[in-house]
């Protein structure tokens, strides 16, 4: 059997969510959730995560969790069966916030393509303190105080959304608002509710940018939005290397440009300005080498490839160099769905730089319109 590549991360903060019923307004505090739990309150939120969990038991084999000891993770994915890896444990047994961020912390250095975690408001405060934008997240609700734009409107509504992420279903990105409100103050009758941050949250397909006459893409159109979105990016890093890989699409955003294109090679751009045409692999190194760099890709070839097709300047050495988070991968939603739910390809020559780049994808599919592809 073929080991999964989608690792879904998991957080469960075991204590969200029982000061609700007892009319506690919340259950940020050791104070409050010691009272809560006098006065007989139950934890939900790994009830919560299992209901989410579920909705994945028919895709057991193909993805693997990474979470937290005990209750934190641990707990839910040994009662439903799921193949799991635990690399955070908490000090005590009540946790507290920071173990969130702890936990969150090390999921993102595991390189989870996802982050489902169960909690409120706070919850959601702690892990954007931590993640940013660093990986997708996703909340399950399970808390008292639910104002974030990041949870789901149900925890089986969340468990719906990672299931086609990992079938490798076309799934939207957006950026989230975590906000969340004084609970003090809530309880003297005041709601102040403040913006924490935001956070990369996947969402269910919507043509929202770029989709023309009823439903269906103009390519012309959604190209040119493709290109004015890495514009802006270009525009707003005048120090970066902007390293432009083969394919029509990347051509097409070189024409935007107004700048020559090799279209079966790779040029560097920076600051809107042409630097080198048609790079071989050791010079591409040298000009990028200590600079911000990002590589712009697109899918190449009928089975999906974004790297071994038409663009084998971009070694192995150069893609460890700038690293996944600098590969920004541009294409029509009409050329990801053309996949049929085949996976996009990964053929650097370099099996394990190949093994450490699978997983999620975002993909630039019009102007600030992004989805979440998986990379095999």
């Amino acid at each position: 059997m073929s080991k999964p590549t989608f690792r879904l991360g998991v957080i469960v903060n075991p204590f969200a969510g029982i000061g609700g019923a007892l009319a506690l307004k919340g259950s940020d505090g050791k104070d409050i959730r010691e009272k809560a739990l006098a006065s007989g309150a139950e934890k939900k939120a790994n009830e919560k995560m299992a209901k989410a969990l579920s909705v994945l038991e028919a895709l057991s084999g193909q993805f693997l969790v990474v979470t937290a000891a005990g209750e934190m993770g641990e707990d839910v994915c040994k009662s439903m069966g799921f193949e799991h890896e635990v690399i955070y444990s908490p000090p005590q047994a009540q946790t507290e916030g920071e173990d969130s961020e702890r936990a969150a912390k090390a999921l993102v250095e595991a390189n989870v393509d996802l982050l489902l975690f169960a909690g409120g408001d706070g919850t959601a405060r702690n892990i954007c303190s931590v993640v940013g934008s660093a990986v997708p997240v996703l909340g399950v609700p399970a808390g008292c105080k639910i104002h974030s734009g990041v949870y789901c409107v149900s925890p089986s509504a969340a468990g719906h959304v990672v299931s086609q992420m990992i079938a490798g279903e076309l799934v939207s990105e957006m950026d989230a608002e975590v906000r969340d409100i004084d609970e003090d103050a809530f309880r003297r009758g005041k709601v102040i509710a403040k913006h924490y941050g935001e956070m990369r949250v996947p969402a269910e397909l919507s043509y929202v940018q770029a989709v023309k006459m009823g439903g269906k893409e103009d390519e012309a159109l959604v190209l040119d939005d493709i290109a004015a979105f890495v514009s802006e990016l270009m525009e707003d890093e005048p120090d970066t290397y902007f390293v432009m890989g083969s394919g029509s699409t990347v051509g097409a955003i070189m024409e935007y440009l107004g700048l020559d294109n090799t279209l079966l090679g790779v040029d560097v751009v920076k600051a809107g300005e042409l630097v080198a045409t048609d790079v071989t692999a050791p010079s591409l190194i040298e000009i990028t080498h200590g600079s911000p760099c990002k590589v712009v890709l697109t899918v190449i070839g009928g089975q999906g490839h974004i790297l071994g097709r038409g663009n084998q300047q971009l070694s192995p050495a150069f893609i460890r160099q700038i690293g996944k988070a600098n590969m920004l991968v541009v294409a029509t939603k009409q050329k990801i769905q053309a996949l049929d739910g085949r996976p996009l390809r990964l053929d650097s020559g370099d099996a394990e730089l190949d093994a450490s780049l699978a997983g999620a994808f975002t993909i630039v599919t019009g102007y600030k319109d992004k989805v979440l592809y998986n990379a095999v």
